[in-house]
């Protein structure tokens, strides 16, 4: 067994530690040597106004008690990383910053999760017979907590909390120790080479919590997808993380079928058809978080391959202003979300974000006063004050048949998570006729190719011209990383794309990240959205109804105002949130 890139190796067992009680949170920090409080200071220094902190205090008292600080910065009054530095310079302590600084395995199996979560602190490394921690926030009491956990003298530093909080998931891997586990299979594996896939199904057994550490660190590494792949030597499997795949971790090629055969009791697939590809679903709790799992199965050369997409139901729906788009095409978009009947499109490939766009179209037009109704496959999100349909094809609910019963359901609104077949396609145009507002995603590589898919399902011109009233396409694109971005030149071949898509070099210079704790050492942090807006305009109309050509429509459009994904894609590039090459990665653009 081998971790992969983004793995770690495993450290040996963290010595049991006795058991801890935070110290108490108060509302305030205690005075340091020169007498001088929090507030005090932050007044003194103009980062606060005295109305502004004894309003914190207020709230504090009245809520949950929290410090001082932490009431500030979910007012929007701080900085985290301001209020760090002024507490380090209040405490008399050391500020360590944990983008660049890496906790050593051996000063953090000294603490185990549990403990460095429960104290906000994590061991960085080992000075002599001392251990240097860094803590978020140093409260009296927690130095003596810290010694009495670690058994040696502590050399207290500080950092921000979230910091902490993300070097805490770094350093403390789910798939520590997995090394072990793989053992225990191998050593009963060889005794029992004839039992059943399914004999190891207790919690305790090595296959159940293999599979379990897998899916844990692909939650805290923020993955989408899970990629099992057998091969010759070795099972491999990999993380897709901000739209990339990483190879995370090698298992024994025995283990493969077992793998695959404890995913799939888990998602309630048939354990004995190994050729016939499957799909199904699981729902569990990893870490306080409520997890959904799409699970599909393949048989390839080498056995079966299990691809898992992860929905984390605990992560909060986007609104369309922070999805990407520029502020006048959110204008322009929520004035189209606003009509009283017609068709938009949500046209892109699979894992652009077509959903999450969907659902944040949703959040701008949801009300009491509106019926809405959702039929998808699967339900990712629950959304308030909908009524969502499952599509399960078992037990004959698919999209056309579900859509049919959601027209008899008195509704204002109907959300068709994917158009697949032209029964949907057809209902779907028929609804937007008879004065319902239907939002619908499609395969499609742009907004004009949208309109040709539709007309290439088979349906007439004249349908679609009257029932669509605007196309959204997109595609995602990695964000440069906020905590290690820095200015560089681009090579000449990066500069010729962003001539090509019509691109200007950044005023301030081109932004990339060099790479730290925080983003694994890639440079980038979470995807933006890149959007191509084209409504639906008389001439274009004309066109659909004619059967003019791809780049007939795209031309009109674009001489109506369109901007394209490619200029979409430069703009980003311009204001220093991507980087050349990674729009060379995500956006098609020939023949721009």
């Amino acid at each position: 067994m081998k971790l992969g890139s983004r793995g770690r190796q495993p450290v040996p067992a963290a010595p049991e530690a006795p058991a801890m009680v935070a110290p108490r949170r108060p509302a305030e920090m205690s005075v340091h040597a020169g007498g001088q409080r929090l507030g005090e200071i932050l007044v003194d220094a103009k980062l606060a106004t005295a109305k502004q902190v004894v309003a914190a205090l207020t709230a504090s008292q009245r809520g949950v008690p929290r410090f001082l600080g932490e009431q500030l910065i979910e007012a929007g009054v701080l900085d985290e990383r301001v209020l760090t530095a002024v507490v380090a310079r209040q405490r008399r302590l050391e500020l360590v910053d944990l983008r660049e600084v890496t906790p050593s395995p051996q000063a953090t199996a000294l603490l185990d999760e549990a403990g460095a979560r429960e104290l906000l602190a994590i061991p960085l490394a080992l000075r002599g017979d001392a251990v240097e921690v860094a803590v978020a926030f140093p409260v009296e009491g927690l130095a003596a907590l810290l010694r009495d956990a670690l058994g040696r003298p502590v050399l207290m530093r500080m950092a921000t909390r979230s910091d902490i909080l993300r070097a805490i998931g770094n350093s403390y891997r789910a798939l520590t120790g997995i090394d072990s586990q793989v053992r225990a299979f191998e050593a009963t594996h060889t005794l029992r080479r004839d039992s059943k896939p399914n004999d190891d199904a207790s919690d305790d057994a090595p296959i159940v919590r293999v599979v379990q550490m897998i899916i844990t660190q692909a939650l805290r590494d923020r993955a989408s997808d899970i990629h099992i792949e057998p091969h010759p030597e070795r099972v491999l499997v990999r993380y897709r993380i901000d739209g990339v795949l990483h190879d995370v971790l090698d298992l024994p090629s025995s283990m493969g079928p077992v793998v695959v055969s404890r995913v799939k009791i888990l998602a309630g697939l048939n354990i004995v058809e190994r050729r016939r590809a499957q799909d199904g679903q699981i729902s569990m709790e990893i870490e306080g978080r409520s997890v959904d799992i799409r699970v599909s199965t393949t048989a390839v050369i080498e056995g079966e391959k299990v691809v898992m997409r992860l929905l984390d139901k605990s992560r909060q729906l986007y609104r369309l202003p922070q999805l990407g788009m520029p502020p006048e095409m959110v204008e322009s978009y929520a004035r189209i979300l606003r009509a009283p009947y017609g068709m938009v499109i949500c046209a892109g490939p699979t894992g652009s974000g077509k959903t999450t766009t969907l659902y944040g179209s949703l959040g701008e037009i949801n009300s009491p006063e509106r019926n809405v109704m959702t039929i998808e496959d699967p339900v990712e999100y629950r959304i308030p004050n909908t009524n969502q349909i499952q599509i399960h094809e078992q037990a004959g609910i698919t999209f056309a048949g579900g859509l049919r019963s959601i027209l008899r359901q008195d509704p204002d609104v109907i959300l068709v998570g994917e158009i697949r077949d032209v029964d949907t396609a057809r209902i779907a145009v028929q609804a937007a006729l008879t004065g319902h507002f239907v939002l619908s995603s499609l395969h499609a590589t742009d907004t004009a190719a949208a309109l040709q898919r539709l007309l290439d399902m088979g349906i007439e011109g004249f349908l679609i011209a009257s029932s669509v009233t605007a196309v959204l396409s997109q595609r995602l694109v990695r964000r440069i990383c906020e905590h290690c971005r820095e200015v560089y030149q681009p090579p000449a071949e990066e500069l010729a794309l962003l001539r090509a898509i019509d691109g200007h070099a950044p005023i301030g210079g081109f932004m990339r990240g060099h790479g730290c704790n925080f983003c694994a050492q890639t440079g980038f942090l979470d995807r933006v959205g890149v959007y191509e807006l084209m409504p639906v305009s008389d001439r274009i109309r004309e066109l659909v109804v004619q059967r003019g050509s791809h780049d007939e429509i795209l031309r009109v459009a674009r001489l109506e105002g369109m901007r394209t994904l490619q200029q979409e894609a430069a703009r980003l590039v311009e204001s220093g949130v991507t980087t050349p090459a990674e729009v060379l990665r995500s956006i098609y653009v020939l023949g721009t």
